[in-house]
């Protein structure tokens, strides 16, 4: 559960979770162009389908995110790409919900934008590997960012919430681990063979090789 669910969080807190996503949609999908659209749909569509298989893990439940994946991907559209999966899983689904897509879509969108980051600290590694190893990193990271957050919120809502907050992070590890090796490998072989998939400097508008 990366997600948390509607009738949790305060008014005031769901209102800055709509404020906060809505100010980094701006600044994300900022000169977005049209030539964008079709990877930004597939890795949604990539995200969105992930995100649905659940595992039932006491009073939570864990799935594979693939926001690190968005991110190696994407760049700094890879919070468009999070935000709307969230959206219509929200909304087709009641995954999550409602009144909690602002939070959840910084929840995990944050990370998937660190995970781009991460990645393009690639160029300082000489090596052919590179691609595994910052893809790797990359993919446990966000999965790392997404629930460090989820269970910092709710420990902010009070003791009640401490043994779910920890029982989050602890039933995640084996996510964390598995999403970096699927996005290492991922990186790896679309390095191989269509580099052009993987995120660039000049892709996000940052200039660069």
């Amino acid at each position: 559960m990366v997600h948390i669910s509607d009738g949790v969080l305060s008014p005031p807190v769901l209102a800055a979770g709509f404020a906060l996503a809505g100010l980094l949609l701006f600044v994300t999908l900022r000169d977005v162009r049209a030539e964008e659209i079709p990877k930004i749909s597939l890795i949604t569509a990539a995200v969105f389908v992930a995100s649905l298989v659940h595992f039932p893990v006491g009073p939570t439940s864990v799935h594979l995110v693939m926001n690190g994946l968005a991110g190696i991907l994407l760049g700094k559209r890879a919070f468009v790409s999070v935000a709307v999966a969230l959206t219509l899983q929200a909304v087709l689904f009641q995954h999550g919900g409602i009144s909690v897509i602002g939070v959840n879509a910084v929840n995990m969108g944050l990370p998937a934008l660190l995970a781009w980051k991460i990645f393009e600290g690639r160029r300082r590694l000489p090596s052919p590997r590179r691609e595994v190893v910052f893809g790797g990193l990359a993919g446990g990271a966000a999965v790392l960012g997404a629930t460090l957050i989820l269970s910092a919120e709710l420990l902010v809502l009070g003791e009640a919430f401490t043994e779910i907050a920890a029982l989050v992070l602890a039933v995640h590890i084996p996510i964390i681990l598995i999403e970096a090796a699927v996005v290492g490998l991922a990186a790896g072989f679309l390095q191989a063979v269509k580099p052009e998939m993987l995120i660039r400097a000049r892709d996000s508008g940052y200039g660069g090789d």
